[in-house]
């Protein structure tokens, strides 16, 4: 069964990473707050192999198939710029990273900072759904232990047309913060995220214009380990073509929320059997949840949102 094009644009752009295996001697150490399971065998991913995922989308666009009706099918292809990231890590890990970099380095890019302090951006960490939350607040030691340090972080401001391709800005960023490309999911607490935006840049074969293809996407994906499994098994959709895209061995980043922009007419969700919508809501308000619970201003997701109820 044909994947709907909702499904095909979140297949598309998910990026698939190398995976790799953690010695038994440094699964022993790993954090178990953050990886309270055992097993065998670790699998992870370094960052520099994410960014290195995004290097042909940078240039070139992601592929997307897309059922535009009566049978026709089109590529239509979508640039990927850095909306949003947040890298928490472990203090001893923090510690060998400031090792390797120069106090006044690392500090030459806190414009791209929120106002917010990072003890003030610990201390109202909640990290659950409930009203109560995980944390006690009168134990800050204990926020930072299951949070993690906050190593970098920045939020995209510009406007599309004066962003750089995702991979440049992160090589950009890494000439400060050498952990961008040497920190590995493992070493990640489970509040590391990124957001990406997604933005159409042309469709092949060319031909009229399509307004249903003008729409922008904001997904957003988790970065460390923590949340692998449910990475690689939330899928709704078991078709063929989705088995098949799934043939690709490795590490799947799959979006776990996601916001829309310019979204008209019913091709994102015309398949699905009614589902896409659900699905489109369902991923919206994760995202929302996601950014209430780190008590994050997201700029471009509070655009897209702005824009949607226009």
């Amino acid at each position: 069964m044909q994947p709907s094009n909702l499904e095909s644009f979140i297949d598309s752009t998910t990026p698939v990473l190398p995976s790799r295996t953690l010695p038994k001697s440094e699964a022993m150490k790993l954090n178990r707050l953050w990886h309270p399971f055992e097993t065998e065998e670790v699998e992870f991913f370094t960052l520099s192999d994410v960014w290195n995922r995004f290097d042909e989308w940078s240039a070139y666009g992601a592929g997307v198939p897309v059922n535009i009706g009566e049978d026709q099918m089109i590529v239509q292809y979508y640039v990927p710029y850095l909306s949003a990231i947040q890298i928490f890590t472990s203090s001893s890990t923090l510690n060998y990273l400031r090792e390797e970099t120069d106090s006044e380095t690392r500090d030459s890019f806190s414009d791209s900072f929120s106002d917010d302090s990072e003890s003030e951006k610990l201390s109202r960490w909640d990290g659950c759904s409930s009203d109560e939350g995980l944390f006690d607040q009168d134990s800050p030691l204990h926020f930072n232990d299951r949070l993690g340090f906050l190593y970098f972080q920045y939020f995209e401001r510009s406007a599309p047309y004066e962003r750089v391709p995702l991979l440049d800005k992160i090589c950009m960023f890494s000439q400060k913060y050498p952990g961008l490309m040497s920190l590995r999911s493992v070493d990640l607490s489970p509040a590391s995220w990124m957001a990406v935006a997604w933005y159409p840049i042309y469709h092949i074969p060319m031909g009229r214009t399509i307004k249903d293809l003008s729409t922008c996407f904001l997904t957003y994906h988790t970065l460390s380990s923590s949340f692998q499994d449910a990475n690689d098994t939330d899928n709704e959709y078991q078709n063929d073509a989705s088995k098949k895209n799934k043939e690709e061995v490795g590490i799947r980043l799959r979006a776990f929320g996601m916001a829309t922009y310019k979204m008209q007419g019913d091709v994102w969700i015309s398949g699905g059997n009614g589902k896409d919508q659900e699905k489109l809501v369902s991923l919206l308000n994760v995202a929302g949840c996601w950014l209430k619970q780190l008590n994050v201003q997201h700029h471009d997701f509070n655009y897209f949102m702005r824009c949607h109820q226009c």
